[in-house]
């Protein structure tokens, strides 16, 4: 064997090894990184992991959040999982130097499937992996569309190498590839690669028309569709769960027609346009991508005492308040609601791309040039209305993602792989001097044209006015100091953007007149992006965000008002009104809470928030048996008129529309009466009771998360209502051991008939999803295993042959 053909992968990876623990260098220490997202996944989570840990099985449902609700987006382990441990295999670093590695690891690949140089594809890859949008997505907890990120290289390069006729590597890489990306369980990142590979197939399928070799294409295309239809069959349970849980979320379709105040609602087979466009991308806001505090950066920058802002507080209010809020000022003037930082892709990298644009030939960059523009544009969503508009009335899905800007996540790798493409043309010797050194010029003229305009002229060009700036308004000149301040910032990188596209522009000349060496070159390069790069990074992300591994594992304490509450030990529900209930995942850490934190919560349920409890019915709060109400650290207090586990009605309401389901709970006494969907009835006829007995029981004595157990004695045949969540898609009603119906009652609760007698009723979480899942994704893996060796055999055969 030859081990030198190796050397290159190994230094790669040592080196992306050693970047990734330098950067996040507090893990070497054991810490880890504070992020709050994952504090609040925690908080979701626990009653899954623990009841993972005690029971050594998953249990699909947690009841500790929203009342109750599938777990499949919560955390769910899945049997005939085998992608998970290639996934942990790759990822062998502690968190979130793993997911770092994996930028660095997957740009680095697709490089090499475009034979580009090794020394260049780890500039590639280092410049990709610390574009500043990567590296803040960890801040914030957003571990899952990393995750995804980091794969969707890897699956591009099994791509590229089917069109470059390398069947059986591009097969293999697409479908394991695929796998792992969906696998990482982020399906907005997944669904914005389907884009960027739709482009690149349609830019593939124009140079078809051309060289009329459709036959080849269509080849190509088949196995491509047959590669990622394995790589996402081996996920089958996990996609089986999230399509069945995702028409009962808040993805899904609304069947209510009116608003909580009684207008007219605006249908939607998804999210509504103005929650999914609320986080767009300024059109101006663009340049951030070239100049990182273009707009003043994050939505809070650290002002120093040379700042206007500083100066002015400090004559007015002094030098101690001038540096307690200078620590914190609101710095971003754009649009957005909040922004953590800079979507910064690099300067230099923008150079290079230009570069790319008048130097690289072929499908390649028109391929990368569309995908990149068309990132832009989707990005700025409500500001391109007609456009953003077009796509979520029309596009299969689209108006199931929100925060429209995180679409760049397409430019963020578009923008570096043309950067590098454009350097191995300029390395190249098959490109004359003459075509570098007008494509050098173009590109230093457009960028340093741009960057010259907006540093010069770009104080009088724009306003500087931000949306928050009325939170000053009692100290008026220290909004205008402000101003000076975001001016300053504008105008002191566009300095620095000046200073670093002369720097990588004069390299290349120098190399360009052979007074520099490539290798020279290619390190200069690396060092100015690093530079670039990690200087901005470091501002948002450092170690400043790592804490001790105990606070990460138990990032909660209970307060004294949980603690009190944690004596009583029947089953009951929690509701926190000291924060937003909906918001709220450290509620869900100790007590089953009626809030909860995550963006795909069930429809019904946030519906039931914003038309009743957001309104202070406290008959809704009783059927969910919220026995505690928590107004602070200290403060807390029970309810004595909660419903309880179950209780019979005297009277069943019949209604006809989700509408008349929901304003039925206005004044809904909701332990004597139910309201039931007609249509639930599903046409069998029910003799419902007409007369409560009085003498009748019915209480909870098992309580497993997926399977509760009542006993229930009646002298007449009775209706009960269950403070539980119905989900039909999973639970399933027996009555002494026979599976029985039950209904979806006061809008997201169960009820069902009880006959009369002593009898034991049991609810079971059994959702066939999984069982139909898992038989289909062992299944693909054992195709994703068997097609490859085939047609390794078949080749051979082949080639013998001839």
């Amino acid at each position: 064997m030859n081990f030198k053909k190796f050397l290159p992968y190994v230094i790669a990876i040592v080196v992306f090894t050693i970047a990734s623990l330098i950067y996040f260098n507090p893990v070497l220490s054991g810490k880890q990184i504070k992020q709050s997202d994952i504090t609040q996944f925690k908080g979701m989570s626990k009653q899954v992991v623990d009841y993972r840990v005690e029971n050594g099985e998953e249990p699909y449902w947690l009841g500790n959040a929203f009342s109750g609700m599938p777990a499949f987006q919560v955390s769910a382990y899945y049997p005939n999982d085998f992608v998970r441990y290639l996934d942990k295999g790759l990822r062998f670093l502690p968190r979130p130097a793993d997911y770092l590695f994996l930028y660095f690891l997957g740009f680095f690949l697709l490089l090499i499937a475009l034979k580009v140089d090794w020394k260049l594809a780890i500039l590639g890859s280092l410049s990709f992996g610390f574009s500043t949008y990567l590296i803040i997505i960890f801040g914030a907890g957003h571990n899952a569309k990393a995750h995804a990120i980091g794969y969707m290289p890897m699956v591009i390069a099994g791509v590229l190498y089917l069109f470059q006729k390398r069947y059986l590597l591009g097969f293999v890489v697409t479908s394991l590839a695929m796998a792992l990306e969906i696998y990482a369980n982020h399906p907005q990142m997944t669904y914005y690669l389907g884009f960027c590979l739709l482009i690149l197939v349609i830019v593939e399928g124009i140079e078809v028309v051309k060289t009329k070799e459709v036959s080849v294409f269509i080849k190509q295309v088949s196995v491509l569709v047959v590669a990622v239809i394995i790589g996402v069959s081996v996920n089958a349970t996990r996609l089986m769960s999230m399509k069945q849980y995702a028409d009962f979320s808040t993805r899904g379709k609304s069947e209510l027609t009116i608003n909580p105040d009684g207008t007219p609602k605006e249908k939607s087979t998804g999210l509504d346009k103005e929650y999914i466009t609320e986080y767009s991308y300024g059109i101006s806001e663009t340049f951030n991508l070239i100049m990182p505090r273009f707009m003043g950066g994050g939505t809070f920058e650290k002002l120093g005492e040379d700042s206007n802002f500083y100066q002015t507080l400090e004559s007015n209010a002094g030098k101690s308040v001038a540096k307690e809020y200078s620590n914190q000022v609101l710095t971003y003037w754009g649009k957005q609601p909040i922004v953590e930082a800079p979507a910064y892709i690099g300067v230099i990298l923008f150079f290079l791309f230009f570069l790319g644009v008048f130097l690289v030939r072929g499908r390649l960059k028109y391929w990368l040039v569309s995908a990149t523009i068309f990132s832009i544009l989707m990005s700025w969503g409500k500001n391109f209305e007609v456009l953003t508009n077009f796509f979520i009335d029309y596009v299969p899905l689209y108006n199931k993602f929100r925060a429209v800007s995180s679409i760049q996540v397409i430019a963020e790798l578009c923008v570096p792989l043309l950067g590098v493409i454009a350097l191995k043309e300029f390395f190249s010797p098959k490109v004359s001097s003459e075509e570098k050194k007008e494509a050098l010029k173009k590109a230093l003229y457009l960028i340093g044209g741009l960057l010259l305009v907006f540093t010069v002229f770009g104080s009088s060009l724009f306003a500087f006015e931000g949306i928050r700036d009325a939170q000053y308004q009692q100290l008026p000149e220290l909004i205008d100091a402000l101003k000076s301040d975001r001016k300053s910032m504008l105008f002191m990188d566009g300095i620095r953007s000046l200073i670093l596209v002369t720097l990588s522009a004069g390299l290349l000349w120098f190399l360009l007149k052979n007074k520099l060496k490539e290798t020279p070159v290619i390190i200069g390069l690396t060092v100015l992006i690093l530079f670039d790069l990690i200087s901005v990074d470091i501002n948002y992300v450092n170690k400043e965000d790592f804490t001790t591994k105990r606070k990460v594992i138990k990032p909660f304490v209970a307060s004294k008002a949980n603690n009190e509450i944690l004596k009583d030990k029947s089953y009951y529900r929690v509701a926190n009104f000291a924060t937003n209930p909906m918001m709220d995942g450290r509620t869900s850490y100790f007590h089953n809470s009626i809030g909860g934190y995550h963006a795909a919560k069930m429809k019904r349920y946030q519906e039931l928030f914003d038309y009743q409890i957001a309104k202070n019915n406290m008959e809704v709060l009783n059927m969910l048996n919220t026995k505690y109400f928590i107004a602070g650290e200290d403060k807390f207090q029970e309810n004595p008129e909660a419903n309880g586990n179950a209780w019979f009605v005297n009277n069943i309401k019949l209604v006809n529309s989700a509408d008349e389901e929901i304003k039925a709970l206005d004044n809904l006494k909701t332990n004597e009466v139910a309201v039931l969907r007609k249509s639930s009835l599903e046409n069998s006829k029910i003799n419902f009771p007409q007369e409560k007995d009085s003498t009748a029981t019915i209480a909870l004595i098992k309580n497993a998360i997926t399977e509760l157990v009542y006993k229930s004695t009646t002298r007449k045949e009775q209706f009960a209502v269950f403070s539980e969540i119905y989900y039909k898609d999973g639970w399933n009603a027996y009555i002494d051991g026979e599976l029985v119906p039950h209904y979806r009652v006061n809008y997201v609760l169960r009820g069902m008939l009880v006959p009369k007698g002593n009898h034991t009723i049991e609810f079971k979480f059994q959702p066939k999803v999984i069982k139909t899942g898992s038989t289909i994704a062992l299944l693909s893996y054992v195709l994703l295993l068997l097609v490859p060796i085939g047609w390794f055999f078949l080749n051979r055969k082949k080639e013998e042959k001839a």
